[in-house]
């Protein structure tokens, strides 16, 4: 599925800045019998090997300022920008020891350990990160991300309600709590929060993606594909978004659109059982979508 980057600058970020700081969501995202899709805050690889420049000129900056944390967190940041995740947490956690209040290298370790598969680690980090400041709002949606995926939805709730209050022109807070909603089933409430995280940041793909399957849900078909329309208009390679698409047109009866999307879907990820299944029923397999 859509993996949401941030973009960091070429000379780097500043050490106060947190990974978090444009990403949407967390862990697996609009679930509903899709495959088992991740979406961590991750930043976007570079290419142009700016990062690489980077790395090298922060490791100067440290070999001068050896107690440096602010230096630490910014060369984490850049060792996470080009996967090095381990060297990441490295950096992060050399910078809470010379600075045990920087609530943003408590969250940036955070999100490290998330992407190396760690999840309680990572709890931990974002708990630091609010017992380090308690108006911290990144933190609180990084904790709910995880209790989300761990299943204590009304924990999850709880922190997000937090975050939207600290911030409430957050379009990651309103998407996970949209997240959190679309889990329990209230999809009518998960709508209401997307529309918030799209009128916050109507340019990235997941909330357009997760609004969807709330709306497929509440077999409003016409609007889901539209929103799948939107998503894949930010990124036309996600398996997910063609996948339920193509249900949104299958369940509308358009069984034509609806194998096009599927098909797609299966091309870009051939084990997607929401695609798999799909066709299987459009083009004349066993069972029906509507018994």
């Amino acid at each position: 599925m859509t993996v949401v980057k941030l973009r960091a600058s070429k000379a780097g970020l500043i050490g106060a800045t947190a990974l978090v700081a444009a990403a949407l969501g967390g862990c697996e995202t609009y679930g509903g019998g899709g495959t088992a899709n991740r979406q961590f805050a991750v930043l976007e690889s570079d290419a142009t090997g700016a990062t690489n420049v980077n790395i090298a000129s922060l490791s100067e900056v440290i070999q001068r300022n050896p107690n440096d944390a602010a230096a630490y967190n910014t060369r984490g940041a850049a060792y996470a920008r080009s996967g090095q995740f381990n060297d990441a947490i490295g950096d992060f956690t050399k910078a809470v020891q010379i600075d045990p209040n920087s609530a943003s290298a408590y969250n940036n370790r955070a999100l490290a350990n998330r992407q190396v598969g760690r999840n309680d680690a990572a709890l931990q980090d974002f708990s630091k990160a609010i017992a380090a400041d308690r108006n911290y709002g990144p933190a609180y949606i990084g904790r709910a991300n995880v209790l989300r995926a761990q299943g204590d939805l009304d924990g999850a709730t709880s922190d997000l309600n937090q975050a939207i209050r600290i911030a409430p022109e957050s379009a990651e807070a309103y998407h996970a709590r949209g997240l959190v909603r679309q889990k329990q089933g209230q999809n009518t409430q998960a709508i209401g929060d997307f529309d918030a995280a799209i009128d916050r940041n109507p340019f990235v793909a997941a909330p357009y993606a997760a609004r969807g399957q709330s709306l497929i849900a509440t077999n409003q078909y016409d609007k889901a594909i539209e929103d799948y329309n939107a998503a894949l208009n930010v990124n036309n390679k996600d398996a997910t978004s063609w996948a339920y698409r193509g249900l949104a047109y299958e369940k509308s009866n358009r069984k034509k659109e609806a194998v096009e999307s599927y098909q797609r879907a299966a091309q870009i990820e051939p084990g997607n059982a929401v695609a798999k299944q799909g066709l299987g029923r459009v083009q004349g397999g066993v069972g029906s979508l509507f018994n």
